[in-house]
């Protein structure tokens, strides 16, 4: 793979289109909103001069892979010549559905098309494709320069030879992927979501604060970051979806949203992209 496109330039899309740029692919990035693409261009730059500064990437190399990285007007202009397409727009089946039904007639017939899903049916999405053996589940974790995991997808349609080539793509974006089967929630968002729930009641029901509860997990079974704290850089209306998702699909009880959930989506207090959720953040991107 030479040449990867990038749709969705939100939080999770420009990240993506970061790491495949420093990894040597030749990148566009495209969103329906086209004034979110000088803001994604400008939170690359970002990340990179941190990284610079922090002694990540030499400059010379965030140079190139700021040339490589190309802003795209339109799918068809992003998508052209692409050896895999990764879409990061939002969680809706039928949204993703339809954007890979306008994507098809426009790539070749062995470009690998990926989705950035965290929750919903890769065969669901595949099942819109023309040709689904080549849908995939790429799951990325924000903040994509820094989080090491993908989840690479499969589903029962799924051509193997894909699988393969879109591992060793994530690997060459530096990244260290796991092969899951497609089942609800996948592995990641399946334990992530169950802790950040139970965390959530556990506020609800007064039983710690916030930071103590995330402490429990980081001194105590030695989590990076507690399970508040990642909700809040995930958005807790992401969260709150795939909960509901969860939740219908599962028939699980535990993946029922807490009310505190709910409130807070409801007040559009989302996390760090509104400034406040568990914990108060700053709205601008850091590196």
């Amino acid at each position: 793979m030479k040449r990867v496109a990038i749709i969705g330039a939100g939080t999770m899309g420009h990240g993506i289109a970061q790491v495949a740029a420093v990894a040597g692919f030749g990148t566009r990035l495209t969103d329906a909103d086209t004034e979110a693409l000088p803001r994604a261009l400008e939170r690359v730059r970002t990340n990179l001069a941190g990284g610079v500064g922090r002694g990540k990437i030499s400059q010379d190399a965030a140079d190139a892979a700021i040339e490589r990285l190309q802003i795209a007007d339109t799918v068809a202009e992003a998508v052209r010549d692409a050896d895999l397409v990764i879409e990061a727009v939002v969680e809706d089946l039928s949204v993703k559905q339809a954007l890979f039904a306008e994507i098809e007639p426009l790539i070749a017939e062995d470009t690998v098309l990926a989705t950035n899903t965290s929750s919903l049916s890769i065969a669901g999405i595949a099942e819109s494709a023309r040709v689904p053996h080549r849908v995939v589940g790429m799951h990325f974790f924000n903040p994509v320069h820094i989080m090491k995991l993908v989840e690479v997808v499969t589903h029962d349609a799924a051509d193997p030879a894909v699988v393969e080539r879109v591992r060793d793509a994530a690997t060459r974006m530096g990244k260290d992927p796991i092969v899951v089967r497609d089942s609800p929630g996948f592995a990641s968002s399946r334990l992530g979501i169950a802790l950040g729930l139970e965390a959530m009641r556990m506020v609800e029901e007064g039983v710690a604060s916030p930071e103590d509860i995330d402490k429990a997990l980081e001194l105590g079974y030695g989590h990076p970051m507690g399970p508040l704290k990642v909700s809040d850089l995930v958005g807790l209306d992401v969260r709150l979806r795939i909960a509901e998702y969860l939740h219908r699909t599962l028939d699980a009880p535990h993946f029922a949203p807490p009310e505190i959930l709910r409130r807070m989506v409801e007040a559009n207090t989302l996390g760090k992209k509104t400034g406040k959720g568990f914990y108060p953040w700053q709205t601008k991107e850091s590196s």
